[in-house]
């Protein structure tokens, strides 16, 4: 597979944003908003937006079995943020009737890291992606509290000297569900990887070439 083309769920959320980075990153990216769409890519993005309201969505334009269907095929995904939500087998904080696709077999409270005020920036170290510590953006995040045996921890919240506008030293690093740092961040399982970041905001193509070469070692 030379040219991997991978999808980007375009239900809601940074659509745009993944889009672009797929792009840069070497894939030929095309949103995925029906079935047919869904059946001509080698991979999929979900990215952040508002984890409850994607569960709605998927419904109403009758995505999740095929998306089911998919990732127990094997088709590479990738979640970040609501994308991470929607990708986890057990949700806290979230709304009862919420749905997602349980691929990975984690835990994950929903807006662990506060309220859209509360938004940070803060160094990653991520196993597998060179070039040092990830300068990672969270918005409304999650984090994973459990992981199963199966799952790979890639990356946890990290400190260094460094502030950015909108970073926070470890001593900063605290939210109402409890300390920060630490934290589970990023995950892999298999063919899925989940972030509760948003590299498509960054400018930093790393984590979407790592997919990128994910999906194409899948094909």
């Amino acid at each position: 597979m030379t040219v991997p083309q991978i999808g980007v769920l375009a239900l809601q959320g940074d659509v745009r944003e993944h889009l672009a980075a797929l792009a840069g990153a070497g894939a030929d990216a095309r949103p995925v908003r029906r079935a047919a769409e869904l059946d001509a890519v080698d991979g999929l993005v979900v990215p952040g937006g508002e984890s409850t309201t994607m569960s709605k969505l998927v419904d109403i334009f009758e995505l999740r079995e095929p998306i089911d269907k998919r990732i127990a095929g094997g088709m590479p995904v990738y979640g970040s943020c609501a994308g991470m939500i929607m990708l986890a087998t057990e949700v806290l904080d979230g709304r009862a009737d919420q749905r997602g696709f349980a691929g990975i077999e984690m835990t994950v409270r929903r807006n662990a890291f506060g309220r859209q005020v509360d938004s940070f920036e803060a160094p990653v170290r991520l196993a597998g992606v060179a070039g040092g510590p990830f300068h990672a953006v969270f918005i409304r995040a999650p984090w994973v509290e459990r992981v199963g045996d199966g799952v790979e921890v890639v990356g946890r919240v990290t400190d260094d000297d460094s502030r950015s506008p909108r970073g926070v030293r470890r001593a900063e690093l605290e939210s109402s569900s409890g300390p920060a740092a630490d934290r589970i961040v990023a995950v892999r399982q298999g063919h899925l990887l989940a972030t509760s970041f948003h590299p498509e905001l960054t400018g930093d193509l790393r984590l979407h070439r790592y997919f990128v070469d994910l999906v194409r070692a899948a094909g």
